[in-house]
């Protein structure tokens, strides 16, 4: 059974972003999920979740500087004192809100990037996720990563399935795992169904969005109903993130999700 978690850093923008849980709840949704939680008080966050009924599936641990461009810090050589501060914060954000994983952006390489500087960005990825994934574990929380597309994020380090793989053998825990993002994937290699496929094993959380805008899944190049088809037959039963950016209203734009326990706006 496929499970929807809606984005509410994309979904339910008409509302402020503490009322977007019940409009999610309303909507039909039953968990969550968002880029930071950070600007919010935990327990104020908590208490939004409650009252609303729904749950808190995944965020993203702090990114560096946003605002000015930074995109993560897993992988920047010299950042590894802030990087370990913000796993320190954003599990203590996924304790207060019960939320089972976090993602740790990799950050971007240099324009000028070279063999050796992608080498000492690799080595630095490893370390930290390694670091990132002990202190999660003691606190039964796993750490995702997840390959971005370099046309929506250019120079994201890490932005093809083969090197997310390479990366979760590398480090080598159980507890790291791969967020499965489809809009990026398709933009970057295609071949969804045999990319989930290959990699369910390692698995823990999908995103989608129609392909190339970024707008309902039920727009573009991707037939989602054979990904969902895809997925049920592999048994898959974590969340589905919707992470895209209605064409308008966000409930005028679920029609797509009927079938999935979603009710859009007639």
């Amino acid at each position: 059974m496929i499970r929807l978690a809606a984005n509410l850093t994309m979904l339910f923008t008409e509302h402020g972003f503490l009322d977007r849980f019940a409009a999610a709840a309303e909507a039909g949704f039953r968990g969550v999920e968002y880029l930071f939680p950070y600007e919010h008080d935990p327990l104020v966050l908590a208490g939004a979740l409650r009252e609303a009924g729904v749950e808190q599936v995944l965020f993203n641990l702090p990114p560096g500087d946003w605002a000015a461009g930074e995109r993560g810090l897993a992988s920047l050589p010299g950042r590894e004192a802030e990087f370990r501060d913000a796993v320190v914060e954003a599990l203590r954000y996924a304790e207060a809100l019960n939320c089972p994983r976090v993602h740790a952006m990799a950050g971007l390489l240099p324009v000028d990037a070279d063999a050796y500087t992608r080498a000492h960005h690799q080595a630095t990825y490893v370390a930290n996720l390694r670091f990132a994934a002990s202190e999660a574990a003691k606190v039964g929380r796993q750490v995702l990563i997840e390959p971005i597309n370099t046309r929506d994020m250019p120079g994201y380090f890490l932005s093809r399935q083969a090197q997310a793989m390479a990366v979760l053998e590398a480090v080598g825990a159980d507890n790291l795992r791969l967020q499965f993002d489809l809009y990026h994937c398709q933009i970057m290699e295609g071949d969804l169904i045999h990319h989930l496929e290959r990699q369910f094993a390692a698995i823990a959380h999908v995103q989608i969005a129609g392909v190339p805008e970024r707008h309902e899944p039920d727009r573009g190049e991707v037939h989602y109903p054979a990904i969902f088809e895809g997925l049920e037959t592999l048994g898959y039963d974590g969340w589905v993130g919707c992470e895209y950016r209605p064409i308008g209203d966000t409930r005028q734009g679920l029609a797509w999700g009927r079938a999935h326990g979603l009710k859009p706006d007639q």
